[in-house]
């Protein structure tokens, strides 16, 4: 349980450093300081599932590609995911990522909530993993 609320912690973090990077990306709904928060792990936590459950069916199909692009392709499965993800949020609640266009905004915006979520990863390894 603590692994799954780091992961979803990490996941929001990646994704509030996107929004605040990424023009085109950005949390809608929320009025005040505490609603953004949750609504950031509430997207986290559809992003994680969008990635456990459907990233790895479109990886599957998608393998020509990754070796015709030479594993390129990959980050356009990630804005993909984004794309999917901001597409859950803004239809089922009428909050949360909103992406407003998937060449600039969700490309760009995969790459560094992948850099972001890595950099996390490195710092909060077990210290024996070192």
């Amino acid at each position: 349980m603590v692994a799954f609320l780091v992961r979803t912690a990490s996941a929001a973090v990646a994704l509030w450093v996107a929004t605040l990077i990424v023009p085109g990306i950005d949390f809608v709904g929320g009025s005040n300081t505490a609603e953004k928060i949750g609504i950031a792990l509430v997207v986290a936590v559809v992003f994680g599932l969008v990635n456990a459950f459907v990233k790895p069916i479109v990886q599957f199909i998608s393998i020509p590609f990754y070796i015709l692009t030479l594993g390129l392709v990959h980050i356009v499965i990630n804005a993909l995911m984004l794309e999917l993800t901001a597409w859950i949020t803004r239809n089922t609640t009428h909050w949360g990522l909103e992406v407003e266009s998937f060449w600039w905004s969700a490309i760009f915006g995969a790459i560094v909530v992948s850099v972001v979520s890595w950099l996390l990863a490195l710092v909060m390894r077990e210290p024996t993993d070192r």
